[in-house]
């Protein structure tokens, strides 16, 4: 049970007939689990822009009736960049259309949405530029950056291929986006190193792109395919959809964790199935590692894949030993640091019967900082097991991420410059197993130049990321400032 907040969740609809608000909305609760700070829809019906955003969860998003027309967007957010949506409110910093997305501008192509999944390495300069030029910005996302240069490109070449193209060019990070334009247009784009999943989908009545499977899933959309790595698909109910890769893949970097934990493990991602990566990684667990256990006990939810690949190995059977609330929010992406940890003890709850006495095998999908870890070690204890080994899907993080996912720094992170020992000894783990790094490219399928490895190996797909993690690591440095947010 990772305490990390993670990608958000982004949607484009296109509707044959009729509104596409309620697709957009269900699509959006299918990506909850990608955000839950605030959510927003726009939406177009050939005239005008209609929208709605909200604090926290997509349910909030009330009296959908207004938005009308047959094309649109949305997006589930949590915060990589700037302050949390909660900070932001109780200091009266912005308004909601500040940090909530989709974010808007009313000039070029008659208006312009825009939703961004992923983080960008080179926002300080990206936004000193924009600055400097005269360039007003609302907030401080980096996904208003890139609706910003995107606009600004479009003044130039009254072309979207041609401007999203040179966007990509001057962009240095993760990024899935999905627009709506005033023009009748949705579309969808794709960084070059693919770091963020995307995918396109359609039926008889209803075309979607959206950061996961599940989206188009719940939308009866069952015919569904990657949007490639700097690749630009376009939609409008008038014309047929066309693709164009406008900025060709030269390293393929897709994000190793969206297949450990982001993701539904009920998604397809660039070709792979999450639920039987999971699997595998569970079973490349067990022939890594030998065990006398009684018993498998996966962390909810994400680890119960694995455990399942676990018991597949070794006969040794699984049993719910941790029950969740299923009231309490996703601690990862809960905006204070003091609030996820106090919600792991809120969170899960140890069932005494299946552990008293036993050896047992627990189940998570990573070790970040330690602190929770620690905290279902203890609970496990407590319980009554009288020996609980630690097995992890995903080897030792000792970097931070650039693109998305909010490991800031170094010093955060328990695995950095600590032996497995040393861990161990940490969260209290009679027995510390990690997925080797060949186990965890394994059982992904890609190979490990098709992968984003960095903040296992400290080695980075893109030039700014590995330079800035070069110079900060080692030094002393904030925990609570990330560091592509760092000003030069």
């Amino acid at each position: 049970m990772t305490l990390l907040r993670e990608s958000c969740g982004v949607v484009g609809a296109v509707k044959k007939s009729g509104k596409s608000v309620e697709n957009i909305w269900l699509a959006l609760l299918a990506l909850q689990h990608r955000g839950q700070e605030a959510s927003g829809i726009y939406t177009h019906d050939g005239d005008r822009f209609y929208h709605q955003k909200t604090l926290g969860l997509v349910p909030g998003l009330e009296s959908l009736a207004h938005l009308r027309g047959s094309m649109g967007i949305g997006h589930t957010r949590y915060s990589t960049v700037g302050r949390s949506a909660s900070e932001d409110v109780r200091r009266g910093v912005f308004s909601i259309d500040g940090f909530a997305q989709p974010f808007f501008v009313d000039y070029q192509r008659k208006g312009m949405g825009l939703c961004h999944n992923g983080n960008l390495v080179n926002k300080n300069s990206l936004e000193k530029q924009l600055v400097s030029s005269g360039v007003f910005l609302l907030s401080e996302s980096d996904s208003e950056i890139i609706l910003k240069i995107l606009v600004n490109e479009l003044m130039q070449t009254r072309d979207l291929e041609a401007s999203v193209g040179s966007c990509m060019s001057q962009l240095e990070g993760a990024y899935s986006i999905t627009g709506v334009t005033g023009e009748g247009e949705v579309f969808a784009f794709r960084d070059p190193n693919g770091f963020r999943p995307l995918c396109y989908g359609q039926n008889h009545d209803l075309v979607m792109m959206a950061s996961e499977s599940v989206a188009l899933n719940v939308n009866d959309i069952t015919s569904i395919s990657d949007i490639q790595p700097g690749e630009l698909v376009v939609s409008s109910p008038d014309h047929e959809t066309w693709r164009k890769i406008v900025r060709p893949c030269t390293r393929r970097a897709h994000c190793m964790f969206e297949y450990v934990y982001f993701s539904r493990p009920d998604s397809t991602l660039n070709g792979r199935d999450v639920y039987n990566v999971r699997i595998n990684l569970g079973r490349n667990l067990a022939r890594t590692y030998h065990t006398d256990a009684d018993v498998i006990v996966p962390v909810p939810d994400t680890a119960r894949p694995a455990a399942e690949g676990i018991s597949r190995e070794t006969g040794i059977h699984v049993a719910e030993g941790l029950i969740k609330n299923r009231y309490i929010g996703r601690t990862f992406i809960m905006p204070e640091q003091k609030a996820r940890t106090n919600s792991v003890t809120v969170k899960l709850n140890p069932v005494s019967s299946v552990l008293r006495d036993k050896k047992v095998v627990l189940v998570d999908d990573s070790v970040v900082r330690g602190t929770t870890s620690g905290k279902i070690v203890n609970l496990v204890k407590k319980a009554g097991a009288k020996w609980v080994e630690l097995w992890v899907t995903c080897p030792p993080i000792i970097s931070p991420c650039f693109y998305g996912i909010d490991i800031a720094t170094h010093g955060e992170l328990v695995a950095f410059n600590r032996s497995i020992g040393e861990v161990e000894k940490l969260v209290k783990a009679d027995r510390l197993c990690y997925q080797t790094l060949d186990g965890l490219v394994q059982a992904i399928g890609f190979n490990d130049h098709e992968l984003c490895l960095g903040c296992l190996t400290g080695r980075y797909p893109t030039t700014l990321a590995q330079q800035t993690s070069d110079q900060m690591r080692g030094k002393s440095q904030d925990e609570r400032i990330r560091y592509w947010e760092m000003k030069p």
